[in-house]
């Protein structure tokens, strides 16, 4: 049996665990079962691409993108998740704010970016994003739930018909580069 150099077998791994992650998110309860969840898993180049849009903000928002940006150019995966914030027609719950769903609907047509969501939309984005992060703990992969790389994947068109991303970071190192940064 030839011998497998253990770094580059960890980092193998990691893709799979991703993959393991999106199945995760995937299968996670939604409102209604209705699941408008969309998901991908980034390397390579396309992750640098993340971390030096993030780096373009970083002037303008704070130092905070830079830490951020760093902690995306050294993860080995990040998994993307987003949803569409669309109402699911909860008989106009007024969660989101708006008296009705239609109400919502109608801010949206008119709105810029970020446009308003419903609230079990953002709600199915959370749980979906819980269990994500359960299944890396399961398998002692670190991550952190982060919407800075989220925003930057989004603006780069990474998720497409989706109102908000929120990054994954995958790691596995002897120390977990997401804890003292």
């Amino acid at each position: 049996m030839p011998l497998l150099n253990g770094l580059d077998s960890e980092q193998e791994i990691l893709i799979e665990l991703a993959k393991m992650i999106l199945v995760s998110v995937r299968t996670a309860p939604k409102s209604k079962g209705l699941d408008s969840i969309q998901t991908a898993i980034v390397t390579g180049q396309e992750k640098d691409k993340i971390a030096e849009k993030m780096r373009s903000y970083a002037q303008k928002k704070g130092d905070n993108w830079y830490r951020d940006a760093k902690n995306i150019e050294d993860s080995a995966v990040v998994v993307l998740i987003g949803v569409e914030g669309i109402p699911i027609d909860l008989l106009n719950c007024g969660l989101c704010g708006f008296n009705t769903c239609e109400e919502l609907l109608e801010k949206r047509k008119n709105t810029g970016d970020p446009k308003p969501c419903c609230a079990f939309k953002l709600m199915d984005l959370g749980i979906a994003l819980g269990s994500g992060a359960k299944t890396a703990a399961i398998h002692n992969i670190d991550c952190r739930i982060m919407y800075r790389p989220g925003k930057a994947a989004k603006e780069l068109g990474y998720l497409n018909n989706v109102d908000i991303v929120i990054a994954i970071p995958l790691s596995a190192t002897g120390k977990s580069i997401y804890f003292d940064r």
